[in-house]
């Protein structure tokens, strides 16, 4: 994941060989297509109206005044509240009074808010899915994504919260006579970063089963993305959960952002590496526990086997939603030798006919890059490793005639270290191939980082394809998909190995996390000590008796 905290400058193309788009006489191809817009659709002043971004801005907490910008044209979206450090702290006094209340509502009532907030998610999604476009630059199908997510988390930790977070019985010291309950309590309030690539699952995805487990919440959303929070915020708010339980705070990273890490109960973050590990040395000097989703270069591996279709058109999704920019895209594909011309045929014949667009509508296949310093990012990644002899086989160009941070899908050939797109994350639509000899040395290859969040394989063999996939260093691995089956099963849990992070969401691991675990032993009838007349030599040969026949008795 790239850092969180990004700052738009001025919009152009940053490449100075950039393609209109259009065929020239000197034989450059047309690049790739737009997608048309279609009649009456709606604009960001159809959207983002004073009216709206009043409801929405109302009860967050800021002193200042700031702006967010769309990257399909560059021009300002909305005005918002821009927070202090001395906000955030009344931020945290404003919910650590609500969350007293909020930790004594029985679970089973806090659960129905999100079943509730599960059905308004769906009902009014097309409310979210323009904003989504509108901040981050994705096609709706990408932020549709999203609302996908979110409903899941919803229905899940709606349903299983109750199971997650009941009391758990244990067998004691000595069975019978030592009864143990382990309980699970709220940790009290959460300091969570939000990212800007996917403003509706990784803010409130993220909340909900911090929520459902007592706490309350601050969140630091990405100013360019923080219309997609604070509308879900409101209706979370419409479904049950009372107001001042989840606050939120606008502001740059670094003057904000250690205010949050500075107070929370817990931190939760999503984003760089780099800034990822600052988060936690932050939190390890208070003793609180810290969740990060940070960087990948994930990899994916084509087996001899494999359904060549299938495969690059799932490459083309794992490698181009949200144009490149998630933290679990596919960026390095290693393909088998046998197979890897057909692969590469197919691959870049779809990614050639994918379609561009930034209307506030289904059918573009890709949307904009969301910064100018992604679009400079990208282009760098792809000057240096043509500059050092790798080729072009899709792509390669900015697109200033869709708009001015548009980039068109890329594939890349020949790629080797020391180029930066072989080993640093590029979080756009670059794609490197590679090709390998044998499995073993696909694993290797594919490991060959400090990163590990998601990997992909496909086969047919089943059977096999899992055998490898369990090989890969990665917190999730996706057999013939690139990273939705594994994202989407929110009863697994879902992070980072290595530089990619600590900690899961999704799951119980992903409601845990929120908790402080209690253990609670009641002794009954025989002390923990020497009794009925024994001595401590006699207690001792009891005690050792005892603990051989647990053992025989298969006790655990």
């Amino acid at each position: 994941m790239t850092d969180t905290q990004d700052t738009r400058g001025p919009q152009g193309s940053g490449d100075d060989r950039v393609s209109s788009g259009i065929a020239t006489g000197d034989g450059t191809p047309a690049g790739n297509p737009v997608a048309p817009a279609p009649a009456g659709v709606r604009t960001a002043a159809d959207v983002v109206t004073e009216e709206l971004v009043s409801q929405l801005t109302e009860g967050v907490i800021g002193s200042g005044r700031t702006s967010s910008h769309t990257p399909f044209t560059g021009e300002k979206l909305a005005e918002l509240p821009e927070s202090t450090p001395e906000d955030v702290a009344f931020a945290f006094h404003r919910a650590r009074e609500a969350q007293r209340a909020w930790a004594a509502t029985p679970v089973g009532e806090r659960a129905a808010v999100l079943l509730r907030f599960h059905d308004l998610v769906l009902r009014r999604q097309d409310e979210v899915l323009d904003l989504i476009q509108l901040e981050t630059g994705k096609t709706r199908l990408h932020a549709h994504e999203e609302v996908q997510a979110v409903a899941v988390a919803a229905r899940h930790y709606g349903r299983r919260a109750a199971a997650y977070l009941r009391p758990k019985r244990h067998t004691g010291a000595i069975p019978v006579l030592t009864k143990v309950t382990e309980h699970r309590h709220p940790r009290g309030v959460v300091g969570q970063i939000a990212p800007w690539n996917y403003p509706l699952e990784l803010s409130v995805g993220d909340a909900l089963p911090a929520f459902v487990a007592g706490n309350a919440v601050v969140m630091k959303p990405d100013t360019e993305t923080a219309l997609t929070a604070m509308w879900a915020r409101r209706l979370l708010i419409e479904s049950g959960l009372p107001k001042d339980v989840w606050q939120i705070v606008i502001g740059e990273g670094h003057i904000i952002g250690p205010a949050v890490v500075e107070r929370g109960d817990y931190v939760s973050f999503t984003g760089s590496t780099r800034t990822g590990r600052g988060v936690a040395q932050k939190a390890a000097e208070r003793l609180v526990g810290a969740s990060l989703e940070l960087g990948g270069k994930n990899a994916m591996i084509v087996l001899p086997d494999a359904d060549l279709d299938k495969a690059a058109a799932g490459a083309v999704r794992g490698s181009f939603s949200s144009a490149g920019q998630l933290c679990i895209s596919i960026e390095r594909l290693y393909v088998h030798e046998s197979v890897a011309d057909a692969f590469v045929e197919r691959f870049v014949a779809r990614t050639e006919r994918m379609r561009l667009g930034s209307a506030l509508a289904y059918g573009a296949d890709m949307g904009s890059l969301v910064s100018q310093k992604q679009l400079d990012n990208v282009c760098r990644h792809i000057e240096e490793a043509v500059a050092k002899g790798a080729k072009v086989l899709a792509g390669g160009r900015a697109r200033p005639d869709v708009g001015p941070l548009f980039h068109e899908p890329t594939i890349l050939d020949g790629v080797e270290s020391p180029m930066a797109v072989c080993t640093e994350e590029t979080f756009g639509p670059v794609v490197s191939v590679y090709r390998y000899e044998d499995v073993d040395e696909a694993v290797e290859l594919a490991n060959s980082t400090a990163y590990g969040l998601n990997s992909s394989v496909w086969g047919r063999d089943g059977r096999r394809a899992r055998e490898v996939a369990a090989r890969l260093r990665s917190g999730t691995v996706n057999v013939n998909e690139g990273y939705a089956a594994a994202y989407g099963s929110v009863q697994s849990p879902m992070g980072g190995m290595g530089d990619s992070g600590l900690g899961r969401r999704h799951g119980s691991e992903g409601i845990l996390k929120y908790t402080e675990s209690q253990t609670v032993a009641h002794q009954r009838v025989l002390p923990m000590a020497p009794s009925f007349g024994m001595n401590d030599a006699k207690y001792a040969k009891f005690m050792s008796l005892s603990l051989k026949a647990l053992k025989a008795l298969r006790f655990r």
